[in-house]
């Protein structure tokens, strides 16, 4: 799955498109189609070409996942080696046809394949839902870091109560849960979707005791009274909504044709559920409890200008960590009994746990 973390860092740089999922007819690539008694390994090239020529990114990548997924694998190289060269069936071809056609359409893969590993654990996922980016595999890393030995877990019954607001999928919460197994959760979205999927892959997961779905919109008025029974928190982690307005229309054909723009838009400066969440952070955390949040990295510097404009809130930006290409993507931010002084610039750890093979 390593690899798909530059697929959709390609996928989030590529330039504004202004084509819809039409754009690729099925009647534009029909006759490309490979012909029966192909081999793995000549269907990955076969589509590779069809993906090329029709401007798909990552073209063998995504023909590879595709193949291996059809034939009961994760990637491609994970398939024992007999059968790269063994000729697919009727219906196996029939299976790849049919998903490759959804590439074609600028389908995600990880809606195509219908389900895709976060930090171990293989999720569903199902358009419109927000797809989890490998970034925030980082910033789960970075909580477990800072809260395994902190006394949040020490003063917790049986470990840390966690919030996830934006839950999507539930990546980051059930990916918590399942590496701190005395831990809760209450995760919250505002969008439908996202609420089933979160309960389904809990399910799946058999996580479900131990997490609360709640279908909440947190800019909604008293939208903190309805966390309040489940509280006081110990955490609240979020990769909230944070694009800029003026940078929606950039973003690649997969995220906006698919994509629910409500998981992206983070208003005029990418700010306004940030702004809400901190908001309403003293509220429902601990003293010394924390937020955990992943940003664009021109965030930590309004966030931090922010909070000094709301010295009532009690909240200190405490340290700002970099991602693995070196940009400030997650913020830490501390209800009050934080040292004063300016936010430690962290480096970023190890490299998160991948999903095998």
């Amino acid at each position: 799955m390593e690899r798909w973390g530059g697929m959709l860092r390609v996928l989030l740089s590529v330039p504004g498109w202004r084509g819809g999922t039409g754009g690729w007819a099925f009647s534009s690539w029909r006759h490309h189609l490979p012909p029966a008694g192909l081999s793995a390994t000549e269907l990955v090239n076969k589509w590779t070409a069809v993906f090329e020529k029709e401007g798909i990114p990552e073209a063998r990548e995504s023909s590879e996942y595709i193949v291996a997924h059809v034939l009961g694998a994760k990637t491609f190289q994970s398939l024992r080696p007999a059968l790269w060269r063994q000729p697919l069936t009727p219906a196996q071809l029939q299976c790849i046809r049919e998903l490759s056609g959804r590439r074609l359409q600028r389908m995600p893969v990880q809606y195509v394949l219908g389900e895709w590993d976060f930090q171990g654990l293989s999720l569903k996922m199902a358009p419109p839902v927000f797809i989890p980016r490998p970034e925030t595999e980082e910033l789960v890393e970075w909580v477990l870091e800072e809260v395994a030995p902190g006394p949040c877990v020490a003063e917790a019954q049986g470990g840390p109560l966690i919030l996830e607001v934006g839950c999507g999928s539930g990546a980051i919460s059930l990916s918590l849960l399942s590496r701190l197994p005395q831990s809760r959760a209450v995760a919250v979205d505002k969008g439908a979707a996202a609420v089933c999927l979160t309960r389904e892959n809990a399910q799946r997961l058999r996580l479900q005791d131990r997490i609360h779905i709640v279908p909440l919109d947190v800019t909604s008025e008293g939208s903190w009274a309805h966390l309040l029974p489940w509280g006081p928190l110990d955490l609240i982690v979020s990769n909230p909504p944070y694009v800029f307005r003026q940078d929606m229309e950039q973003l690649a054909p997969e995220i906006r044709s698919y994509e629910d723009p409500a998981a992206l838009d983070g208003g005029e400066k990418g700010m306004d559920i940030i702004e809400r969440i901190l908001a309403l952070a003293p509220r429902l955390l601990k003293d010394s409890g924390s937020i955990f949040l992943e940003v664009d990295p021109r965030h930590p510097e309004l966030v931090g200008g922010w909070l000094q404009s709301r010295p009532d809130l009690s909240l200190q930006l405490v340290a700002v960590r970099r991602d693995f290409c070196g940009r400030p993507r997650f913020l830490h931010v501390r209800r009050s009994g934080a040292p004063d002084g300016c936010p430690v610039d962290v480096q970023p750890g190890p490299p998160p746990a991948r999903a095998p093979g």
